[in-house]
C-alpha cells in the first residue's frame, strides 16, 4: 500500500510517503538534512527499497518541503532530539516497528539519537555525515552558506521545494547552530545508548565536519558498527556518488535482513 498523505503526530501536520508493500521485511526510513526535504532524495528511496526489497517511509520535518510551517524560527537547544521522539510518535501511528533509519546530516544526528532511546523500533542505522557536536568546520560550513543565501539565487533555488517557508527553516538553520549557546551542544553522552547495528557514511572531504565525527561515533555505541569513508566526496554522498551509497547501503541491509 502506498500513502502519500499528510499526517497529524502530535498536533504537527506533517507530509509522508509511505510504501509498506513487502510483507514482514523492514521499513527504511529516510531523515533529511537542515535544508533538505522529500523530494530532494530523489529516486534514491526507491531504488534502495527495490535493492533490498524493504518499505520505504519517507518524511518532510515540520517547516519543510510539502508539511506544514513551523510557528518559529526559533529553537531549543534539543531540538533534535525532539525530532527524535516526534519521530517514534510516527513509527507508533503508522505501526512501524522494525525500522532502519537512513539520516542524512541533521537527519543522521536524529537517527543515531532516535536509535539510542528507542530501541524496541530502531533495528539498524545508516548515518550519513552526521553530527554529534558542533566543530569550527561546521561554523565554516553554515556561514558559508548564509552568506550564499544572501548573495546567489539560493533562495530562489529552496523555494522550489519549500515554497514559502524557505526564510523561516534558513534562519532556523543557521541562528541555531551560530548560537553562543549552541556552541557546547553534544549527544555522545547517548552513543552508548545505541545497540542497534551502525554504518556511517561520510566524504573525506565533508565541508560540514570531520572524520572525528565518525570516529567519535563508532567507538562509543554499543552494537556492532563500521565506518564508509570516501575519498574526495563532500556532505552529499548519496547526491555526489549515488550509485557507491547505494551498493554499500543495499549490501549493508541485505546482510542484516
Amino acid at each position: 500500500m502506498i500513502q502519500n498523505t499528510i499526517v497529524n503526530v502530535g498536533d504537527k501536520n506533517l507530509y509522508i510517503e509511505y510504501n509498506n508493500s513487502f510483507e514482514n521485511r523492514p521499513t527504511i526510513v529516510f531523515l533529511h538534512d537542515s535544508l533538505g526535504s522529500v523530494v530532494l532524495w530523489r529516486d534514491f528511496p526507491a531504488k534502495l527499497s527495490e535493492a533490498t526489497q524493504s518499505n520505504v517511509l519517507v518524511y518532510d520535518r515540520l517547516g519543510y518541503g510539502k508539511s506544514y510551517p513551523m510557528i518559529t524560527h526559533e529553537r531549543a537547544v534539543n531540538y533534535m532530539e525532539q525530532e527524535a521522539d516526534l519521530l517514534n510518535d510516527l513509527l507508533v501511528q503508522l505501526n512501524i516497528d522494525k525500522a532502519i533509519l537512513f539520516g542524512h546530516s541533521d537527519g543522521g544526528t536524529i537517527a543515531l539519537i532516535a536509535a539510542a532511546k528507542y530501541h524496541k523500533r530502531v533495528e539498524a542505522v545508516i548515518c550519513e555525515a552526521g553530527h554529534i557536536f558542533v566543530e569550527d568546520i561546521t561554523l565554516k560550513g553554515v556561514y558559508d552558506a548564509w552568506e550564499a543565501y544572501k548573495t546567489t539565487n539560493l533562495p530562489e533555488r529552496l523555494k522550489k521545494y519549500h515554497g514559502d517557508k524557505v526564510e523561516m527553516l534558513f534562519k532556523a538553520w543557521t541562528e541555531t547552530w551560530t548560537r553562543d549557546d549552541y556552541r557546547n551542544w553534544n549527544i555522545e553522552y547517548l552513543l552508548k545508548d545505541i545497540i542497534c547495528p551502525l554504518l556511517f557514511i561520510q566524504g573525506e572531504s565533508d565541508e560540514y565536519g570531520t572524520l572525528d565525527q565518525v570516529e567519535k561515533t563508532i567507538s562509543q555505541v554499543s552494537g556492532s558498527s563500521e565506518k564508509y569513508i570516501i575519498p574526495g566526496i563532500g556532505h552529499t554522498p548519496h547526491k555526489e556518488v549515488p550509485e557507491l551509497v547505494l551498493e554499500k547501503s543495499a549490501e549493508y541491509i541485505r546482510k542484516l535482513f
